[in-house]
């Protein structure tokens, strides 16, 4: 792709910032170099259009006013590829985006934010594939291995919208996996009801014979009670939550085919409610904080915090927990962070005109002695003549001079912070300034204090959710302009000092300058001959004169770039039901993530099976799993010796064409050490060329990413990778595992891939 493919918002907007810049560089730039330059713009050559005008500008003597306008045409072409490149992204195009942020890293090498955008682009391809095995898995109704394809994503990304969208599919899909889900399908039977003043327990007793389960009551549940309940299409598990609200009752697992029924009282959900314990490890947010919202919000019963290892250990319900990890994921949070680009130039020309002649302007009369070192005697001093006096002329000096002098001091710091955090850049000197202080005793003392001389610049930068920054900015330019010294011999220092403040607020990449900090001195002084000096033309001859221009100013330019924002989720993440006032769990529509929908969840509910006249209708709900587009299966063999190495192969039989494969082993680092991990030849037929990196994880995990650098893809079969493990000692059996896997089609297609079974290996001594 080139860069000027499609008229792009982000190219478009970059043309016209070349255009204003380029006008600005009018001043400083041959006609020719601008043609040139605005020549190659519009053929899409940015890079070769700022080298152009950088030889311009470098050729200029003033070199001062054409970097400027130089850098600030450089930031904008940088800004607009970054912004192609970060729509690129978004919209999934990420070997166009790629090209971009290489495009920028060429014009502006090291640049952090492209360097950012490489890195952001691989890693959001992997989770691309594992977003789409976890969807796949999500559509054939297998929660467990979409979980374990989201489980990578979000241990980097724990707020990534896409993946918290498909959990909470998974949530909807396996239903309170801690006691729930061991009642099996019988919960999820579909039932019609109509009890009018009919005894609890007759309900009960209906329901038990429906579903096949046993549903025990405490004693102090008053069986007898009436109740009256009308549902349609619904599900055992709705109706047994819609008996408990409405009867201030709760119910409790026991096993697979027994649930407790009690009263929902607090003395009753000491005895009969599990508590969970769960640890946070947090890993942005403090620990402290975070729990006091806990408290706050949910009200939780037990909330411990270590501030050593920044952990919250919550212990409550199961549905306390569960809301308490919503709360977690909305607050630990990265902390917004920006790149400070600074450029400081102090530009100082000073100008010395020194012309004239100096006339003598003293005459001196001395008496001489006699004697060679003697001093004037009265009779000598009587006794004056021509040959006893000595006379002294100041001499004549004719002066012709003429200083010109450009001084250019340029710093320029890049410092990261992090947003209300202060960040502080000092350049000069720390100056000793000693104080002397003596006592009544006459005990003398010298203290040393250190005072910062020179550029310092205290910026601090709040970043906003709109992606602007507002920079509250102190400048301050300090020099040494004399010595003081006391009757003691102490030595104490003036100091010049040029200060601004201000507050800022600026887009991500918007360039702001600061000048107009000027000194200005002027000295004029003349020796000249009264009259006679004063004449025009002629004055000169009899008069000297020393004009002195000094000027000094300070120019700044600041440049934020958002390195991190704070990763909202989506809207519909940051609201979600937290029960009633009595309880956390939800107390209107049944337990948490309750069934009630059809298992495509689209909200439709089943039609009743045909059947004779009966109040009572249920059926189970099923739908086929739809085949895979691939299959990835072991190539190892079945045993091995203490000591020896066994190779083992992943395999891909795919019938849709394959560009990637991202996935991870997971194995016992105690039984089994890795000794290589080779590429296979499945991504690399067809002589195309391929991109694989691995990665071993000392926990027992390798981490591979194999990749075709064509779009098209492959497909058929053949090896993805083989792994070398040693055999550390002998075991029945040693399990690898394949803990994830994402194929990524061609032309970002999705392909569907069915996981191996745990491969297993014994190990024999």
């Amino acid at each position: 792709m080139t860069w000027n493919d499609a008229a792009t918002p982000a190219r478009l907007a970059l043309a016209a910032l070349a255009t204003g810049v380029l006008a600005l560089l009018t001043a400083c730039t041959s006609p020719s170099a601008q043609r040139e330059a605005q020549d190659l713009l519009a053929q899409g050559r940015p890079a070769e259009a700022l080298s152009r005008l950088k030889r311009a500008a470098d050729a200029d003597s003033r070199s001062a006013e054409g970097r400027l306008a130089w850098q600030k045409l450089r930031v904008g072409v940088v800004e607009g590829l970054l912004a192609h490149a970060q729509g690129e992204r978004r919209n999934g195009a990420f070997d166009s985006a790629d090209q971009l942020y290489r495009q920028a890293l060429n014009i502006e090498p090291g640049n952090e934010p492209a360097i950012l955008g490489l890195k952001a682009t691989e890693r959001e391809r992997i989770w691309s594939g594992l977003l789409q095995q976890a969807s796949a898995q999500i559509q054939r109704k297998n929660p467990d291995a979409a979980r374990t394809a989201l489980r990578a994503v979000l241990a980097e990304s724990p707020h990534h919208p896409d993946a918290l969208r498909l959990q909470k599919q998974i949530e909807a899909l396996d239903v309170r996996p801690s006691q729930d889900a061991m009642l099996g399908t019988a919960y999820r039977k579909a039932v019609s009801l109509e009890f009018k003043e009919a005894p609890l327990k007759t309900v009960f007793e209906v329901l038990a014979k429906t579903a096949g389960l046993n549903f025990v009551f405490d004693k102090d549940v008053r069986t007898d009670q009436k109740v009256s309940l009308f549902l349609r299409n619904s599900t055992v598990e709705a109706a047994v939550a819609r008996l408990l609200v409405s009867n201030q009752l709760a119910q409790r697992v026991l096993d697979a085919n027994s649930v407790l029924i009690y009263p929902d009282t607090p003395a009753k959900q000491k005895d009969y409610q599990p508590l969970t314990v769960r640890s946070y490890y947090l890993a942005n947010g403090e620990a402290k904080s975070v729990a006091n919202s806990v408290k706050t919000i949910l009200k939780v019963k037990d909330v411990v915090v270590d501030e050593r290892l920044n952990v919250m250990i919550v212990r409550d319900s199961i549905d306390a927990v569960r809301l308490v990890d919503r709360m977690v994921a909305l607050l630990d949070l990265p902390e917004p962070e920006v790149m400070l680009e600074v450029e400081v130039l102090e530009v100082k020309r000073s100008e010395l005109l020194n012309l004239g002649v100096r006339w003598p302007d003293q005459v001196s009369f001395t008496p001489l002695s006699k004697s060679a070192g003697g001093q004037v005697t009265l009779r000598e001093l009587r006794n004056l003549n021509g040959a006893a006096i000595g006379v002294t002329v100041s001499p004549l000096t004719a002066s012709a001079r003429r200083d010109d002098a450009v001084t250019n001091i340029l710093a320029n710091p890049k410092i990261r912070a992090k947003s209300r955090e202060k960040a502080r850049i000092l350049i000069g000197d720390r100056v000793p300034n000693i104080t002397t202080t003596s006592n009544s005793t006459g005990f003398v003392s010298d203290s040393v204090t250190y005072l910062d001389v020179g550029l310092k610049l205290e910026v601090e930068p709040t970043v906003f959710a709109d992606n602007q920054i507002a920079l509250k900015l102190a400048l301050e330019v300090s020099s040494i302009v004399n010595q003081v010294q006391n009757k003691s011999g102490t030595l104490a220092f003036q100091i010049g000092t040029r200060s601004a403040a201000t507050v800022l607020r600026l887009r991500d990449g918007e360039n702001q300058v600061l000048a107009g900090l000027i000194n200005d001195e002027d000295r004029r002084s003349a020796s000249k001959i009264p009259l006679l000096g004063s004449a025009p033309l002629l004055g000169k001859l009899f008069g000297a004169g020393n004009d002195e221009t000094v000027k000094t100013e300070i120019v700044l330019s600041i440049t934020p770039r958002l390195l991190r924002n704070v990763e909202r989720p989506d809207a519909g993440l940051l609201e979600f039901e937290s029960g009633t006032e009595a309880g956390l769990r939800s107390r209107g529509d049944g337990p948490a993530g309750s069934p009630e929908l059809t298992p495509s969840g689209t909200g439709a509910s089943p039609a009743p099976q045909s059947a004779a006249p009966s109040p009572i209708e249920a059926r189970l709900v099923a739908a086929p799993a739809p085949a895979s587009d691939a299959d990835v299966r072991w190539d190892a063999p079945a045993s091995t010796r203490a000591g020896q190495i066994v190779s083992v192969g992943v395999v891909v039989d795919s019938r849709k064409p394959i560009v990637g494969i991202p996935l991870a082993l997971g194995f016992d680092p105690k039984l089994f050490e890795v000794v290589e991990v080779k590429e296979g030849d499945f991504l690399a037929r067809g002589g195309a060329r391929t991109y694989f990196e691995h990665r071993i994880d000392p926990s027992g995990q390798v981490l591979v990413t194999a990749r075709r650098e064509d779009i098209e893809g492959v497909a058929g079969s053949g090896q993805v990778l083989s792994v070398a493990f040693r055999a550390l000692a002998a075991a029945a059996a040693v399990p690898v595992r394949l803990l994830t896997v994402a194929l990524e089609g061609g032309k970002l297609s999705a392909v569907t891939a069915t996981p191996p079974a745990p491969l297993m290996i014994e190990v024999r001594p």
